[in-house]
């Protein structure tokens, strides 16, 4: 292979893994972002677990001191009940007697409804905080892995560079001057040339053009992208044993 081509296919290698080095770096913070909304979702249903479960005992508490003051109440009625001189005031006194018993009964009911409501969302409450400890686990975990990841792809992405800078300063200045040019347009300034045609932007390349390429001993664009060709052999398939 000519020499600047060669290293002009190097030198394009280094960018492509410079790029997707950079790239994975760049997705990092993303994924921290991720395990953060997460764990903040997560977060979220347990606080209206714990939120929950408070209401309904707070709720129990309320019906609770009503009742005692209902129950104080009817003590009352019935010890007024001893001192009602006509039977007027008697039936009447036992009617309030009997509006606050219902008012009791109902009490009870709503105490007895919110008793077990509180004991589904304490089961509830207990699962959420399970969950929470295991995705707080895993946070930090896959956070630490994440950071450990991030510097050693730093560190790649500097022998990378480094490795791009050397090659680059063994190209002469007017094809990499030619690379940069062709890379800041279509990205990629050095692409494969195999069965017959470019095989970033799948032009078919003339008949000769092609023989010729197959040398490698020439500097050669694209007619259509303008980027740097070169030909790749094909691997050869070796055939199982049966």
């Amino acid at each position: 292979m000519n020499p600047d081509l060669e290293r002009l296919v190097h030198l394009q290698r280094s960018e492509t893994e410079l790029k997707r080095v950079d790239s994975e770096m760049a997705e990092a913070p993303k994924q921290k972002v991720l395990l953060d909304e997460q764990l903040a979702e997560e977060r979220g249903r347990l606080d209206a677990a714990r939120e929950a479960l408070a209401a309904a005992q707070k709720a129990r508490r309320h019906f609770e001191g009503e009742l005692q003051d209902l129950e104080a109440k009817r003590s009352r009625y019935k010890g007024q009940l001893m001192e009602v001189k006509t039977n007027k005031e008697y039936t009447a006194m036992l009617h309030e007697i009997e509006t606050v018993e219902r008012e009791i009964r109902g009490r009870e009911d709503l105490i007895l409804g919110e008793m077990e409501k509180a004991e589904t969302l304490t089961s509830e409450t207990k699962r959420e905080e399970v969950t929470f400890k295991e995705l707080e686990a895993r946070y930090r975990d896959e956070g630490r892995a994440l950071d450990a990841r991030t510097e050693a792809l730093k560190a790649e992405s500097a022998r990378v560079a480094a490795e791009r800078d050397a090659v680059a300063a063994t190209v002469p200045q007017d094809l990499r001057e030619l690379f940069q040019r062709v890379a800041r347009l279509r990205g990629a300034a050095v692409a494969v040339a195999s069965d017959g045609m470019c095989q970033l932007c799948h032009m078919k390349l003339r008949a000769q053009m092609y023989l010729d390429l197959k040398r490698n001993d020439e500097i050669v664009q694209c007619p259509a992208c303008s980027r740097i060709l070169y030909y790749e052999p094909p691997v050869p398939v070796v055939a199982s044993q049966p």
